[in-house]
Order: structure tokens, then C-alpha cells, then sequence
């Protein structure tokens, strides 16, 4: 056993000793998270849309919808010309713009009322981004139904047109039965704008006698413990960066058995009272401490600079230990069915990388088509980033990651084993 450990020692002093192993495994990590959890919504609850309003009328539902536009917290809106807008959407600093045309309040309310004449607003939204589009049309007939209803049934402009349409239907005597029926609304509707306004419950105006939405929402985000007050986009980017730095590190411990071989080092090491598998298990076990202290200490990071909470210190623990174990084998693979430190490098990057990208370590696997979701389960870095998510952002406890715990373990074995099958076949 005192060989073992000083094998161990031997491995962790030469890692701290490296500079760049320390700038790749968690001085990078750390950086591109704190990119990337900025990227999609840092700490906040939400952030606002960048849209730019192109008023071109000047009658008051085009003031209305305006100011109701402004009043949305899911909308940061800017008043532009129409040049100034499309530049700013063609750039990409404004997510979309609304171009309201001249004498849209007028046109709007007639179409309200039946007119085959509809007023068109143009929107103009960046490729790049086209899920704002849709959200930007909802909020946007939100604003319009319910300024131009109000209008129509309540104010000025739709007393005039009614009394416009009602003169227009007279002066040119029967007609169409459609055009009585139109009629009889319209008297109805002339009557109703002629009530005196509505009042608030404190005696203040009401809001107008317009249409509303039949409905509201209520937005509660699921999640428990701390977590609850909201969630952090720096949770999952810390720990899809960690997962991916860290068995790079890996890789590399698993390439330092190589060049031992080339150098010779392998051989003194085996002509020492050591055996073959203790060689193996000093090296795997110094990985496997690496990795357990980069992942707590990225992870103390995130919490002291980013908010990032843990919903379950054992849970997270756990997570630590089954994650370095998977390194430590992984990195042992690589070792025993490398054939030079060059070509194992290269093959074991692009492995590592097509490792993360399917185990939702950039993005949350969530985003992916069914089939691919299915398909990462047997990736065994899908586990590690579900596990971390579980127990950060997503507030659960310790035996929610249990599973994730138990996978991960599985993988370490199976690679362990494999790594040592291959490395006693070599030796024969």
C-alpha cells in the first residue's frame, strides 16, 4: 500500500505542477459556463425582447397600442423610424419590429365592424430567431383586440364611424337584408357607446368597454427547495462545462500512460515490487481525485460568484465521486486501446466531444427531437448532466440522482474492467 500512495501522490503533485492541465481543466470551464449561462438568461427570471415600434399613426389606437406595447414586461420596445428599424433588425440588435401604417386605427376598427378591408402591420423579424416572431404576434393582437375593441365600443372614434356607417346605410335606403341586420348591431352598438363610462372600484375611469382576452394566465415555475425562487441559466452551462473540461483531463491522464510506455517509464515502473494493476488503480484513483476536487471547487464558483444553488449537498456528493470514477476509467480506455499518444489523442477528442454535445452538456438535451433523446441514454455524460441538473436548478434531493449515480457507476466498471482486460492481454 505505501507504493500505492505514493503513486497516487507521485500523479497529483505532477498535475498541479502543470499549468496548462490547470488552465484546461478549470480556469476554462469556468469562463465559457459564466459565457454560456449569460447567453441563455444568467440569474434572471426572464429577460425582455428587443423590439423596435414603427408608429406611423397618429390617431389614438396607434397611441394606445403603443403605450400598451411599452407596458409589457416581456417586450423592450423602441421607437425607430423605418430605416433605422430595418438596419437594427437586419444587425440583429433588435429581435423583431412592428411597423404600425397610417390610418391603421381607422382601417381597424372598420375591419372590427365587418369590413373586407383590413389594415396589415408589418413585422419584421430576424431569421436567426424565429420563435420571437410568434411571440411577438401574440402580444401584438393582444394590444390590437383589445385597444381597437375599446375604442369601437367606448370612445370617440367608434361613436364617429358608427354614425358615419348609419348615415351612409340611410342615405342609401333598403337594401341588402344583411345591410338591416348590420343596421340593428350598429343601433345597438350606438346605444351602448352612449352609457356613461365605466368606473373603477375606487371611482377612478375604467379601463374602456372594449373586447378582452377571455382569459389570463398564471406562470408558476415547478421546482423545489431554494431553487423555487427562480431559475439559473448558469446552473446547467457550469455543470455541461465541468463534465466536458474535466474528461479532457481525463483524456490526458489516460495519454500520460502512453507516452510512459513510449518513454520507458512503463517498463521501471513494472521492474519496481509493484504489480500491473496497482500501477493502474494509483493512476486511476489520482484521476478520479482530480476530477471530485475540479468538479467541487468549478461548482464553489458558481455558487459564491453566480447564484447558482444545490438543492442536495450529499445528492451532489454522490454525483462528485460516480463522475470522477467515470473519468478516471475513461481515461484508462483510452490508454489501453491507444496505439500512439498522437492517434489517441485525436480519436479520444472527437469522442469526448460528440460525448458532450449528446449528453446536453452545451445545450439541455430537452432541446432534441424525441429519437435523439432516446438514443443519449446510453451516453454515459447525458447521466452525469442530468444528475448535476437535478440537484441544482431543478431542486431535487438525493435520491432523484440516485439513478444517475448508479449509471454512471455502471460505465466506470464496465470501462475499469475493460481498460484492465485489454492492458493484461498487452502485457502477455
Amino acid at each position: 500500500m505505501p507504493a500505492f500512495f505514493a503513486l497516487v501522490r507521485k500523479d497529483l503533485i505532477l498535475f498541479l505542477s502543470d499549468r496548462r492541465a490547470l488552465l484546461m481543466s478549470l480556469v476554462l470551464p469556468i469562463v465559457i459556463a459564466a459565457f454560456f449561462g449569460s447567453v441563455f438568461g444568467g440569474g434572471a427570471k426572464g429577460s425582455a425582447i428587443d423590439i423596435a415600434l414603427v408608429l406611423q399613426d397618429g390617431s389614438p389606437i396607434g397611441a394606445k397600442v403603443a403605450a400598451g406595447l411599452k407596458a409589457d414586461a416581456n417586450l423592450h420596445v423602441t421607437e425607430m423610424d423605418l430605416a433605422q428599424a430595418e438596419k437594427a433588425v437586419r444587425r440583429g440588435t433588435q429581435g423583431a419590429a412592428i411597423v404600425v401604417p397610417a390610418g391603421f386605427g381607422v382601417a381597424a376598427g372598420s375591419a372590427l365592424f365587418g369590413s373586407p378591408s383590413k389594415p396589415a402591420i408589418r413585422l419584421l423579424y430576424d431569421p436567426s430567431q424565429p420563435a420571437v416572431l410568434s411571440m411577438v404576434k401574440g402580444l401584438l393582437t393582444q394590444q390590437v383586440m383589445t385597444v381597437v375593441s375599446a375604442e369601437m365600443f367606448g370612445g370617440p372614434m367608434g361613436r364617429q364611424l358608427t354614425e358615419r356607417t348609419l348615415g351612409g346605410m340611410a342615405a342609401r335606403g333598403p337594401a341588402d337584408p344583411d345591410d338591416l341586420v348590420v343596421r340593428d348591431m350598429l343601433v345597438g352598438v350606438a346605444k351602448f357607446q352612449a352609457l356613461p363610462p365605466k368606473r373603477g372600484a375606487a371611482g377612478q375611469p375604467g379601463g374602456g368597454r372594449g373586447l378582452s382576452m377571455p382569459f389570463t394566465t398564471h406562470d408558476e415555475g415547478l421546482s423545489s427547495g431554494p431553487v423555487a425562487l427562480g431559475y439559473n441559466g448558469y446552473a446547467h452551462s457550469f455543470g455541461g462545462m465541468a463534465v466536458q473540461f474535466i474528461l479532457f483531463m481525463g483524456v490526458d491522464m489516460g495519454i500520460g500512460l502512453l507516452l510512459a510506455r513510449r518513454t520507458g517509464v512503463w517498463n521501471r515502473l513494472l521492474a519496481a515490487p509493484v504489480t500491473m494493476p496497482m500501477v493502474l488503480l494509483a493512476r486511476a484513483a489520482s484521476a478520479a481525485i482530480i476530477a471530485f476536487v475540479l468538479l467541487c471547487v468549478i461548482f464553489i464558483v458558481a455558487v459564491a460568484g453566480f447564484g447558482v444553488q444545490i438543492s442536495s449537498f450529499p445528492g451532489f456528493v454522490g454525483l462528485a465521486v460516480c463522475f470522477g470514477l467515470l473519468t478516471a476509467s475513461f481515461g484508462m480506455l483510452i490508454a489501453a486501446f491507444g496505439k500512439t499518444p498522437e492517434a489517441a489523442r485525436g480519436i479520444a477528442m472527437f469522442a469526448t466531444l460528440i460525448m458532450v454535445m449528446l449528453g446536453g452538456a452545451w445545450v439541455p438535451s430537452f432541446v432534441f427531437p424525441p429519437w435523439v433523446q432516446q438514443l443519449t441514454m446510453v451516453v454515459p455524460t447525458r447521466w452525469a448532466v442530468s444528475g448535476l441538473d437535478a440537484v441544482t436548478w431543478r431542486g431535487l434531493d438525493a435520491a432523484a440522482a440516485a439513478q444517475a449515480m448508479g449509471v454512471q457507476f455502471a460505465f466506470a466498471v464496465v470501462f475499469g474492467l475493460v481498460a484492465l482486460w485489454k492492458f493484461e492481454r498487452q502485457q502477455r
